[in-house]
């Protein structure tokens, strides 16, 4: 431990035991740490403009941190390293630099929220990345905090049992014999992966789609796919690839009755390689059976995405596929779960890549996550908070800042109302902000993509991360947020609502405002009509006598334009506290 310094540098340090340590061009400054999931992981080579980007990252005093992806069952101490990466090492940040430090370079939100906040303050910032795609936050969270949560008491004791070596992780012959029990289409031998598709019958889907917006509304369970295609004599003896693009969440994927390949990563990107002999010229049948535990599922990425590659022939694979159910979630047996270098277990991540980092000064954290916990809305209100409070424990600092980003845009527009589990997810985090001090959230409501769960437009992310830190962390008097709804006045046939950071003014971007919905006592949401009237907004249907609710942006893809004058987009919101979808069933 030094004394705090003035900030600036650069500095050298000795340090002096029985032999001598020089550091050298060390600065002072203010120390974020930036964690998540894929959102906050995707790196500077995929942002939109990225050559332009990359070639003006040169901030001699924003240094760069990036902590190798690492899994422990119990908390460690020490990072790991490796240079040749930029894991484990800190450095300035020029055009190489920001290219390295994972798989597509360095964090592209952490780095635009450290740049804005380096340019606004002219204080050295350092940027300390840990973050792992696809994660669920309990894996961020330590098991004191998570033990006062009794949805968590039996997945600590198996993390328990594996930190004292008692469990013997033989995940692939748990996992064969869990698929005999409860997949019907083998048991029922429906052999989809022959010409008949054997006993039943098969209904059509298009693909690539969430199987929820095909008429599979609200469905978590097992469901087998195939295609059948027609291939020319040249295939004979040749090798391919099958690409499927995203799947949701795991899979099982035959050719012509050969295993090629499967996957338990959730929305990651399927790519498999066909030895040569497993297409034959003729008929060939692909199938693929997809386990979804929650939210939307299936084969859900863009057309593109989804081919054949042999030689260099693509063969789209999108269009028409048959499926048939094979079961509910709800009556599978419990999924057996891997141990072997899996992130998605309670408190490893938090174990392995944040207990490491306690002993060091800094001022709070930024954080990119939700999307792996939306199908658990409800128990996020409860998870986020209490994470945000371990944390701040565990640095013996119980008011640092935290700022969250809310969930952006992501899955089909819909033409009606209807209920979201990623509206719900929007709203407990939202709900930390009222709940703990100190906690800012940046909307991006504006960024997003149906078919893309990772905008490329990571710039607006890490600017409104920064507006909120100075307005927060460092006080400055400024506008720092987009409007958050306050409360709700019904007079006759209207809805009046108030709201929080109006800042200079409301205004409604690009026409009159959309993105509202009301309803009356039968609870019945119809789109509304939406009116600014000063700091005010009032709402109205002729389908709806008496108001009971109103609801902004409540979708997965919430299509909405109200702003304030000073440049940001208001937070989705709901005035009801109907009961929610992602809550336990009864």
């Amino acid at each position: 431990k030094i004394p705090a310094h003035k900030a600036g540098g650069d500095y050298s340090i000795s340090v002096v035991g029985s032999e001598k340590v020089r550091l050298s061009n060390v600065t002072f400054g203010d120390v974020w740490i930036c964690s998540g999931q894929s959102n906050m992981e995707w790196g500077m080579r995929l942002v939109n403009n990225t050559p332009q980007e990359i070639a003006d990252a040169n901030y001699p005093n924003l240094r760069l941190f990036t902590v190798q992806k690492r899994i422990a069952f119990a908390p460690v101490t020490g990072i790991q390293k490796d240079p040749t990466q930029l894991f484990g090492v800190w450095s300035p940040t020029t055009p190489d630099t920001i290219g390295k430090g994972g798989g597509a370079g360095f964090s592209a939100v952490a780095y635009f929220f450290g740049r804005e906040l380096h340019k606004q303050t002219g204080v050295p910032i350092g940027l300390i990345h840990t973050s792992w795609g696809g994660t669920i936050a309990e894996a961020w969270v330590s098991a004191d905090s998570l033990k006062a949560m009794p949805d968590f008491t039996q997945a600590i004791a198996q993390i328990n049992a594996t930190a004292q070596g008692s469990s013997g992780d033989n995940y692939d012959s748990k996992m064969r014999a869990w698929w005999e029990q409860n997949d019907k289409g083998v048991t029922a031998k429906w052999n989809a992966e022959t010409p008949e598709g054997g006993s039943g019958a098969w209904e059509t889907m298009t693909l690539p789609t969430a199987w929820e917006d095909a008429g599979m509304k609200d469905f978590d369970g097992l469901v087998w796919f195939r295609k059948e295609i027609e291939l020319p004599e040249s295939v004979a003896g040749k090798e391919a690839t099958l690409t499927l693009g995203p799947i949701d969440d795991a899979d099982t994927t035959w050719v012509n009755a050969k295993l090629a390949g499967g996957l338990s990563v959730y929305n990651a990107s399927r790519s498999y390689k066909l030895p040569a002999g497993t297409l034959k010229p003729g008929k060939n049948i692909i199938a693929v059976r997809v386990l979804d535990t929650g939210g939307a599922g299936g084969i859900n990425g863009t057309a593109d995405q989804m081919f054949l590659k042999v030689g260099n022939e693509k063969i789209s694979l999108a269009g028409a596929w048959q499926y048939k159910v094979a079961a509910e979630l709800a009556k599978l047996s419990p999924l057996p779960v891997q141990q072997n270098n899996n992130p998605n277990l309670v408190t490893v991540l938090n174990n392995a890549m944040i207990y490491p980092l306690v002993p060091f000064a800094i001022k709070g954290a930024i954080w990119y996550q939700g999307e792996s916990n939306a199908g658990r809305a409800h128990q996020y209100r409860t998870l986020f908070p209490d994470m945000i409070k371990n944390w701040r424990h565990d640095w013996g600092n119980r008011d640092f800042s935290f700022h969250a980003v809310q969930l952006a845009p992501f899955k089909a527009i819909k033409d009606q109302p209807e209920e979201s589990d990623w509206a719900e997810l929007r709203e407990a985090q939202l709900n930390a902000t009222k709940v703990l001090p100190k906690v800012g959230l940046a909307v991006i409501t504006d960024v997003g993509e149906e078919r893309d769960i990772h905008p490329t437009k990571k710039q607006p992310v890490g600017e409104r991360l920064a507006l909120a830190a100075r307005g927060i962390t460092y006080g400055e008097k400024i506008v720092y947020s987009g409007p958050i709804y306050k409360k709700m006045k019904v007079k006759g046939d209207k809805a009046i609502l108030s709201f929080d950071h109006v800042g200079s003014g409301l205004e409604a971007r690009g026409g009159a405002l959309k993105g509202f919905t009301i309803a009356g006592a039968d609870k019945n949401f119809v789109w509304a009509t939406a009116e600014i009237d000063g700091d005010k907004i009032v709402v109205s249907s002729p389908n709806v006598e008496k108001p009971v609710a109103v609801r902004y942006g409540w979708a997965d893809f919430p299509v909405v334009n109200l702003w304030n004058k000073n440049g940001l987009p208001a937070s989705p919101f709901r005035t009801d506290n109907f009961p929610m979808i992602t809550a336990p069933k009864e």
